[in-house]
């Protein structure tokens, strides 16, 4: 069974061989094992390690595309620079790490409605149709399941104007913030028409959507039914006329906002992130019957490099979440250079050991 079959599968519910498998990583750490001789500069790891997925995030959303980016502050370790949304930033030099949120140019509605509204719209330079071109044809060599990738309304606005004044917004203003939102599912809709229609259809649709912290979400279940939810409508419902299948990234507490999600449409929900709160097992079992999932294996737990450690989070999980033929193998984040190389290729072969059907 080929990547593609099994991932087509997998979010319909339908008998497979075994279990998915796919993964992210820090930058930082495919150079690591590059150095040490476990991978070549130019091998991806969805070729090293058979990945039955491959994604390709084709779009530049940041509003002022002609904005050349100008560094404000440097220091030893980080740099300070100011950006295209007008939006100062600061980035960490030596490891990657989200940039922290140092000020923003827009903090209300007539911010947005004059500095970056007018920016944002449906042109071909926002698309590097070349990348989508040859990682789709890579995909399909490969026989991997490709999908488009790329950030929905609620991580289009944040970085213009920061989750504080987002926030805010949505509690003293939710008209700006739903003119946001349903300004950026149409900016994101019309740009997928205009690639799919010159480049073909993907086998289907990744977002990614942080809404989350330790322990809640950034918005109650009523603010996202009100404001955020029409526009998931909107983008989702675009993927399911052509027969896509909607995988929603949700780093972050998401529990209670899962039903509205569900509702919106998503068919799989990644990454079920263990230290902010959510719980896999409890997930599987009271939506397993409408969503996959993929994710919800603690990340810390291969931090340890201990073999015994990693084979009790996985013997605790696995074989009851591949319970549905909905589940695909991936840590709750991102693998970090800490984790050695043989730790993880064993994560996989002892996770797909118990995940074969």
């Amino acid at each position: 069974m080929t990547g593609k079959e099994r991932m087509t599968r997998i979010l319909r519910h339908e008998p497979v061989d075994r279990i998915g498998l796919y993964e992210h990583f820090w930058g930082d750490t495919h150079r690591e094992w590059h150095e040490k001789g476990y991978l070549r500069q130019d091998e991806s790891f969805e070729a090293h390690f058979q990945f039955d997925m491959q994604e390709c995030w084709p779009f530049t959303t940041v509003a002022d595309l002609d904005f050349k980016r100008q560094t404000v502050a440097e220091t030893e370790d980080t740099i300070t620079y100011l950006d295209g949304n007008g939006a100062t930033l600061r980035q960490h030099k030596f490891h990657d790490a989200t940039p922290e949120h140092v000020d923003f140019k827009v903090k209300e509605r007539e911010d947005w409605e004059r500095l970056i509204k007018p920016l944002l719209k449906a042109e071909p330079r926002r698309i590097n149709f070349e990348a989508y071109r040859n990682a789709k044809a890579e995909a399909a060599k490969a026989g991997r399941f490709f999908v488009w990738s790329g950030i929905n309304v609620f991580e289009s606005i944040h970085p213009v104007c920061g989750h504080e004044n987002m926030l805010v917004g949505m509690a003293l203003d939710p008209d700006w913030i739903t003119d946001m939102a349903q300004t950026y599912a149409k900016l994101t809709v019309d740009l997928q028409t205009m690639l799919f229609d010159q480049e073909g259809y993907p086998d289907g649709i990744w977002y990614y959507e942080d809404m989350g912290y330790k322990g809640s979400p950034f918005m109650s279940p009523a603010m996202y039914d009100a404001i955020i939810k029409p526009s998931h409508t909107h983008t989702i419902g675009f993927a399911k006329e052509h027969g896509l299948p909607v995988i929603m990234h949700s780093c972050g507490y998401v529990e209670p906002l899962l039903p509205g999600m569900i509702d919106a449409g998503i068919d799989c929900l990644q990454v079920i992130e263990v230290k902010a709160g959510m719980d896999l097992l409890k997930l599987h079992r009271t939506y397993g019957n409408q969503i996959a999932f993929m994710g919800g294996i603690d990340v810390r737990t291969l931090y340890t490099n201990d073999r015994a450690v990693i084979d009790q989070e996985l013997e605790s999980k696995i074989p009851l979440v591949k319970e549905g033929y909905n589940y695909v193998l991936h840590s709750d984040h991102s693998i970090p250079r800490t984790v050695q190389y043989e730790t993880y290729e064993y994560f996989i072969k002892r996770g797909l050991e118990l995940g074969t059907y």
